[in-house]
């Protein structure tokens, strides 16, 4: 595997901060070019009820800030949802997914220390993977739950 290239893993702004929009918009473009140019989702399903409220992060190229790959989290009553993971095709070799989830993971540790989340020594991460396993269906493909326990003491 070949060195990746130059890039920047960003969080974009909370709701109401300056340059949300924008930076929310390059996440869904590439959520777009993913799942519904590339895997055939229908468009209408791509943003939902969650998007205004979540946290975005954007996996961007240095210096272009072409944005590359995306990752969303929806913080949930007791937990944390990871959704809409999606990297374009040219640079999955460079296993940048593997890097928005490391971000989100981080983010979501620092996110539940501030809150006063943390009551317990852990925090819960869930997410779902088209990974073959115990299947439900999601927007028409099958998907398997996946929860990863965070630990806080660190």
């Amino acid at each position: 595997m070949s060195s990746p290239p130059a890039h920047e893993i960003i969080i974009v702004p909370a709701p109401g901060q300056p340059g949300r929009d924008e930076l929310k918009q390059q996440c869904y473009d590439v959520r777009i070019d993913v799942f519904h140019h590339e895997q055939g989702f229908p468009l209408d399903t791509e943003i939902d009820e969650y998007d205004e409220e979540a946290t975005h992060i954007l996996l961007r190229l240095v210096p272009s800030l072409k944005p590359i790959g995306t990752i969303r989290c929806v913080k949930m009553k007791n937990y944390y949802k990871l959704t809409r993971l999606a990297v374009l095709k040219d640079y999955r070799k460079y296993r940048f997914g593997r890097a928005l989830v490391q971000s989100l993971h981080d983010y979501v540790k620092a996110e539940a220390k501030a809150s006063g989340l943390a009551g317990s020594d852990t925090v819960s991460v869930v997410a779902h993977s088209q990974i073959p396993g115990e299947e439900f269906d999601e927007d028409g493909a099958p998907h398997q739950k996946m929860v990863a326990r965070l630990s806080l003491s660190d």
